[in-house]
């Protein structure tokens, strides 16, 4: 079904207010704002990842396109279920798309699909990992944030318990891909070190050639 957007701007929002799939209006402060909003913030950082992977050390990587192929199609699903988190139980009609068991089942897939390509964790992963591996980490902190505004939906039998799972399982992937793109593109993961000491500050550093004291 072709959409068609001739305006951005409508002024309907100046109050404060907004609508749901339905014509309900709520304050922007409504939960369920926020979890969709929360969903459209995710996104947003989805599409930094693959800027990142368009260029630099990504440009002749296989393991770049691949990734970008599956965040691509991650994008199309994050806003599926960000219309779904708009659409409040008495508004929802026929033909709706939602998430269910299969979009979860599929994540899993695509977590098993990339752990065999990956050393046995033995402590914490901090992020870091290169540009596109850093980025996910800050996706995956979006999404961890996001599902826990849309559970507080669930809990509240708002949402379907699977908008939920799913976001619980795409901040396992996005772990995985984090560290599947930096080792992939020979960038060093940042571990976690137990009673690790402070680098020395403020100290002597080397002179150059012809440095006198005075």
């Amino acid at each position: 079904m072709a959409i068609r957007i001739n305006r951005v701007y409508t002024r309907t929002g100046d109050d404060g207010r907004t609508a749901l799939v339905g014509g309900a209006r709520v304050p922007k402060t409504d939960p369920r704002i926020a979890a969709y909003g929360e969903v459209d913030e995710l996104n947003s950082v989805l599409g930094m990842v693959r800027s990142e992977l368009e260029g630099g050390e990504y440009t002749s990587s296989p393991a770049a396109r691949e990734l970008d192929a599956t965040l691509a199609f991650l994008q199309q699903e994050l806003f599926d279920l960000g219309s779904e988190l708009a659409t409040p139980p008495d508004a929802a009609y026929q033909g709706m798309i939602r998430i269910g068991e299969e979009n979860v089942t599929r994540m899993e897939g695509f977590i098993d699909a990339l752990q065999p390509d990956l050393e046995p964790l033995q402590s914490f992963v901090l992020p870091g990992g290169g540009r596109a591996g850093a980025t996910l980490h800050l996706a995956r902190t979006v999404c961890r944030r996001a599902e826990r505004t849309v559970t507080a939906l669930v809990d509240s039998e708002q949402a379907s318990p699977w908008t939920a799972r799913y976001l619980n399982r795409l901040s396992d992937l996005l772990f995985v891909q984090s560290r599947w793109i930096a080792s992939k593109t020979g960038k060093a993961e940042s571990l976690w070190q137990k009673g690790l000491q402070p680098p020395p500050v403020g100290a002597k550093r080397g002179t150059r050639t012809g440095d006198k004291k005075r």
